[in-house]
């Protein structure tokens, strides 16, 4: 079995698309749908909580991440090699790590009272 030419391309992109997505989702709470465990019900979009209980958003977050970064690397292999050729394997570590970072920021209430 032979990798395709596109699949580098496609795991790389994938991997920072991702990773913006999600840190963007998680910060603007831009889940596709919310979990409610105490009911078990799913509903689409942002809903508040349900009797008091907390509404789980998470799943939400990596759904419209994996949805967005399919797309996005979907549409970056179809460009053509020339341009792909010069793309750096690298930034599939580095935006994570620095997507990491930022997710110490915007919890950083969490850490420090």
């Amino acid at each position: 079995m032979t990798v395709p030419r596109s699949f580098p391309v496609f795991a790389i992109v994938f991997a920072v698309a991702y990773s913006v997505v999600y840190v963007i989702s998680v910060w603007k709470n831009y889940a596709l749908f919310t979990y409610h465990p105490a009911t078990n019900e799913i509903a689409w979009g942002v809903e508040k909580p349900k009797e008091g209980v907390p509404a789980m958003y998470w799943y939400g977050w990596l759904a419209t991440s994996g949805i967005v970064a399919g797309a996005v690397a979907f549409a970056a292999c179809c460009l053509p090699q020339s341009l792909t050729r010069r793309l750096w394997s690298g930034w599939s570590w580095a935006v994570p790590v620095a997507v990491m970072v930022v997710f110490c920021y915007l919890l950083r209430g969490y850490f420090l009272r």
